[in-house]
């Protein structure tokens, strides 16, 4: 996966208006685009930066694409999990209205030219992707995680700071694997289920679960 800032727009709106955002303004910053706006469904939420405006709900968003053309500005969703399925489904209706999808990477990610990363992904400082990795849209990955060869990640997940996947894993859509953790290889996490912090995982995980501890077990 090349990093080229060629694939990233000078202009930026940002949908999601917490932590997340300050976590890809530096990135957004070294390639020297601009963020010109946040969104966020919070109403009365405080800007996250100084001299960028922010609006509240969806519809301030259309008020706002309605003046302005589009077509020349990207866009990301910086709002974590548990709401992968949130920044799905917010990455199509952005993109339908016109804005430009694309992913995010720091400078200091090291990603194998084999693995496919598609649009709408945020990569942060000191990730590893390895060999033949595919990772699908609005994945989150964030730093110093480890995602080895073959590992699958559909679409909506995150990858919290210091996890591990070893080789093989499979993540199904919006799982979230919290910092530290560990998933050993060949192993399956469901759809929407949480690997907890610093767990260790030894088995497949059915969907709708949250597994903790090590070895993990579900938690009741």
């Amino acid at each position: 996966m090349k990093k080229n800032k060629k694939n990233i727009p000078k202009k930026i709106i940002l949908y999601g208006g917490t932590s997340q955002a300050k976590v890809v303004k530096p990135i957004i910053d070294l390639y020297g685009s601009k963020i010109i706006a946040v969104f966020d469904d919070t109403k009365n939420l405080k800007s996250p930066f100084i001299n960028i405006p922010i609006y509240y709900g969806y519809d301030s968003l259309l008020k706002w694409s309605n003046k302005r053309n589009i077509n020349n500005i990207g866009f990301l969703i910086t709002i974590g999990n548990p709401h992968g399925k949130k920044r799905i489904k917010l990455h199509k209706k952005l993109c339908e209205l016109g804005f430009v999808s694309f992913t995010i990477i720091h400078p200091s990610a090291i990603i194998d030219k084999s693995a496919k990363i598609e649009d709408g992904c945020q990569i942060m400082a000191g990730s590893v992707i390895m060999v033949d990795v595919k990772i699908s849209k609005e994945t989150i990955v964030n730093t110093n995680s480890n995602i080895d060869h073959e590992c699958i990640i559909e679409e909506g997940c995150e990858v919290a700071p210091g996890a591990t996947l070893c080789g093989k894993v499979k993540l199904r859509k919006y799982s979230w694997i919290c910092a530290g953790a560990t998933i050993l290889p060949r192993i399956t996490i469901g759809q929407n289920s949480i690997v907890g912090a610093g767990a260790v995982v030894t088995k497949n995980v059915e969907m709708n679960k949250t597994v903790v501890g090590i070895p993990a077990k579900i938690q009741k």
